[in-house]
């Protein structure tokens, strides 16, 4: 494999921002300054280069290491980030002013190329590691780094942010049962995690919720109300109901509040509705809560700030081997080297057969099926 003689390289993070951004970019700058290297950070995903004149202290800013002291434990990312940046499905004017996407990739590479960028190391989940793995086709030499508090990246045991976002919606589940149980009511909770059910899975069973929601399992909202209706026969005289912002009933869709052009679908109002249909199958009082951005902010946990820097220190230690293409992840107790079109080939949502599954119905958790 040959070695690039690396003199500067970029960071960028994309898509929704997750807890451990920053300590990535941390271990990255650090890293790369112990080798030699000059560090660059992009703003806001790729806009940072293909419109710089937006940024008043330029869209591309030096990262010395005094830039990262003391960030490891801060939440969101000092670049920015954005979900509307796409360079290969970027939003301009046709005919007539009529919206389209148009691809603007090759001008990205010779953005880096113009900046005498040498490599990129891209932080983000699929749709972000994806724009990295076309660029890579095209030339460029990039290493990923799987962020998303959805955990729905392929090829890795985890993402960083996860553990944080599940840990706090778990929190959040606990003190919601106290107030459940004193109004008798029953609490529905909506926790982001787009079409994989991973945040509304493991924190529902943490939390001790009484019904699960996901994705993956289509729900039938009558064996949800039968289930509440049971509890409150063995005199439970309230509910927990955890619901994934893409969980979606039988013979139904996800509930979807818009789309635009050069981003992914809005999802939301899934809580709202199963909220409604259960007040309205059993007369109980319903309440729903949306955690929605709260699972992305805040300080990382031990186990986001640690795999953080870990994966921003392999990132390095790939390029300075002569990787490209490929995406570090976690294979217990190490970080390997994937292909990044093999973890961004498909969507990794919840086995219906794991373990985790199993446990939740053995505990009597419904799953509306």
């Amino acid at each position: 494999m040959k070695r690039l003689n690396i003199k500067r390289i970029a960071i960028n993070t994309g898509g929704g921002d997750a807890p451990g951004l920053n300590a990535v970019i941390r271990s990255v700058v650090v890293s790369s300054v112990n080798r030699g290297w000059e560090c660059y950070g992009i703003r806001d995903g790729y806009n940072g280069l293909l419109e710089p004149k937006k940024y008043p202290e330029g869209g591309l800013i030096p990262l010395p290491r005094s830039k990262v002291r003391g960030i490891t434990h801060l939440g969101g990312t000092i670049l920015g980030t954005t979900n509307k940046g796409n360079p290969l499905k970027w939003p301009a004017k046709g005919k007539g002013g009529k919206l389209i996407e148009i691809d603007r990739s090759d001008e990205l590479i010779k953005a880096f190329r113009k900046n005498k960028i040498d490599a990129l190391v891209a932080i983000g989940g699929d749709g972000s590691l994806g724009i990295a793995n076309v660029l890579s086709q095209k030339g460029l030499c990039v290493v990923g780094v799987p962020k998303t508090i959805d955990n729905d990246l392929d090829k890795t045991v985890i993402t960083f942010g996860f553990d944080t976002a599940v840990s706090f919606a778990t929190a959040c589940i606990d003190r919601l049962h106290s107030t459940a149980e004193a109004h008798q009511r029953i609490m529905v909770v909506e926790v982001m995690g787009r079409y994989a059910g991973w945040i509304a899975l493991e924190c529902g069973v943490s939390g001790t919720a009484d019904a699960i929601l996901i994705p993956e399992i289509p729900y039938d909202i009558h064996k949800v109300a039968r289930k509440m209706e049971e509890r409150w026969k063995c005199g439970a005289n309230f509910s927990i109901v955890v619901v994934a912002e893409g969980a979606k009933p039988k013979g139904g869709t996800c509930s979807v509040v818009s789309k635009e052009i050069g981003r992914a679908e809005k999802l939301g109002g899934a809580g709202e509705r199963v909220a409604k249909e259960l007040q309205e199958m059993t007369g109980k009082e319903t309440r729903c809560v949306v955690l929605g951005h709260l699972l992305r902010g805040g300080t990382p946990t031990t186990f986001d700030r640690l795999i953080s820097l870990r994966f921003g220190a392999a990132a390095v230690r790939a390029l300075s081997e002569g990787q490209s293409g490929i995406m570090v992840a976690l294979d217990p107790p190490t970080v390997r080297y994937i292909p990044l079109i093999e973890a961004t080939n498909r969507m990794k949502t919840v086995p219906t057969d794991c373990d985790i599954i199993m446990t939740a119905r053995d505990l009597g958790i419904c799953f509306g099926e």
